[in-house]
This record gives structure tokens, C-alpha cells and sequence, in this order.
């Protein structure tokens, strides 16, 4: 029989609240709204030499600052086909089709995605705890999965294997 390890990590504290829209096939989209989002994350790999997969703490501050970037902000994506966004050191302006809005630029975050779906939030939250949390700890992980509820039990996941 083969022994695996892996660590889970879910916290009242990994939540962020943020608005956003979706753009559906044939230029339909969502009017702005928000959610109170929660993220978890899955790590699996062998034990390191403290017998940990990886140090809880470091894991759990570094999913921290991710989701403290994107708390109270609106989140635009910046690989859309159809959205085009102008930005400026004031301002963010994103056009959909006959659609204009205008932010505030220090209230957005523009993320590299083509739509802001829990499942590309969650790949973008794994992609920036990968690079984030190897600065702070020696770690390569096997298998991960990152997961983003934006409703109370409607998760969207992305899985990496290592």
C-alpha cells in the first residue's frame, strides 16, 4: 500500500468581498454585481524534512495577502476578446459592445483572464500562491487545487499536477 500526504486549508479569514460581471457567448453580459467570495486550497506532496507537506502558516498568510489584493475591489479581466479596457493613473474604463463603466483605478484589480468565473479566479489565486509562497518556503508541490465559492456552495476549481 502507498502513503500520500496532503494538507487542506480553510479559513473564516479567506474571504474576499468583490464585484465583477461575465460575458456569455453571443455579447451577452452580466449586469455588475458582487459576491462575498471564499477561497481553500489543497496541497499534496511528499513530507519535508519538519515532516510537513507544507508550513501551514506560510500557506495560510501567503493565500491571505492574494485574497487581501482582491478584497473590495472590482475585478476586470484583461484577456476578453470583447472587453477593451482603457486605464490611466485615475481610471479604468471597460467597454463591452454599447456598454461603458468607469472605476476608480485603485479600486480595480485587472487580472489576466478572459472572464472572471470562480474557476479562472481560482487558477489565478493557485498561480500567484505557487510563485508567492516559493519565496518564503522551499516547497514544490505534486498536486494542488484551489477553490473560489462566490455563493455559499458554488465552487469553481483549478488543479495543477505537478
Amino acid at each position: 500500500m502507498q502513503t500520500s500526504y496532503h494538507v487542506k486549508i480553510t479559513k473564516d479569514n479567506l474571504v474576499f468581498s468583490a464585484g465583477h460581471f461575465i460575458t456569455f457567448a453571443e455579447g451577452v453580459c452580466e449586469r455588475i454585481h458582487g459576491h462575498n467570495y471564499r477561497v481553500e486550497a489543497e496541497i499534496y506532496g511528499p513530507l519535508d524534512e519538519n515532516h510537513y507537506v507544507v508550513d501551514f502558516i506560510a500557506a495560510r498568510d501567503t493565500l491571505q495577502e492574494i485574497v487581501g489584493e482582491l478584497d473590495h475591489r472590482m475585478l476586470l479581466p484583461t484577456s476578453h476578446p470583447a472587453i477593451e479596457l482603457e486605464e490611466d493613473e485615475r481610471e479604468v474604463t471597460a467597454l463591452f459592445e454599447d456598454r461603458r463603466w468607469v472605476f476608480p483605478r485603485a479600486e480595480c484589480v485587472l487580472l489576466d483572464v478572459p472572464n472572471t468565473t470562480t474557476e479562472l479566479l481560482a487558477k489565478y489565486i493557485g498561480e500567484q500562491f505557487f510563485k508567492r509562497i516559493q519565496s518564503r518556503v522551499p516547497f514544490t508541490p505534486q498536486r494542488m487545487v484551489i477553490g473560489v465559492d462566490e455563493n455559499h456552495g458554488q465552487w469553481g476549481y483549478c488543479t495543477w499536477q505537478g
